[in-house]
């Protein structure tokens, strides 16, 4: 599976609260939180049937594995779905995991709607500063635009590499590094 690096949910629910007149902000962060959790929902469901093809002893070693991984599932989707950072690298290993379809979807969909009805919020917060001075249409075109440049730049950005960056520079200065004892 490739995981996909697209706009933080956050700047779709934005977006759209900019550009559609008349809609209510919790309406569409609960209609993009829906599409982001049913969406998610196709990646496990390919995982969940992929994991059938796993050689025996690669499958032992997984539900092991998921015996202590399920416990903290449910916090660890959620805190993935809530961030703008990737959630495959949570989401994927569940749907081998087999784990159960209804949880990982309440999970996932509640991390994305405490990121995505404060985005709508924060687009319809943003219209009504702009309206008066820039037309509907050209709000749309520069929220759209906003958007894509956000995407542009997250698929260019390594962010693994700068909270490594990060965590080094708290070593060298001698800062405990959380996990540290």
């Amino acid at each position: 599976m490739i995981p996909f690096a697209g706009p933080s949910n956050l700047l779709i629910a934005s977006t759209l609260a900019v550009s559609f007149v008349n809609v209510d902000p919790l309406t569409i962060g609960l209609f993009v939180a829906l599409g982001s959790a049913s969406a998610k929902l196709i990646h496990y469901f390919v995982t969940f049937f992929i994991g059938k093809f796993i050689g025996e002893s690669r499958r032992e070693r997984l539900d092991r594995a998921g015996l202590k991984v399920k416990k903290w599932a449910a916090l660890a989707l959620f805190v993935a779905a809530a961030t703008p950072f990737p959630d495959e690298p949570v989401a994927i290993p569940l749907g081998l995991l087999k784990y159960n379809p209804v949880k990982f979807y309440l999970a996932f969909f509640l991390g994305k709607l405490v990121i995505t009805v404060p985005g709508a919020y924060m687009g319809a917060f943003a219209k009504g500063i702009f309206a008066s001075v820039i037309s509907q249409e050209v709000l749309a075109i520069i929220s759209i635009t906003l958007t894509i440049l956000v995407t542009i730049v997250l698929l260019k950005v390594d962010v693994e590499k700068i909270v490594e960056k990060v965590l080094r520079r708290k070593v060298r200065s001698g800062e405990q590094v959380e996990g540290d004892s």
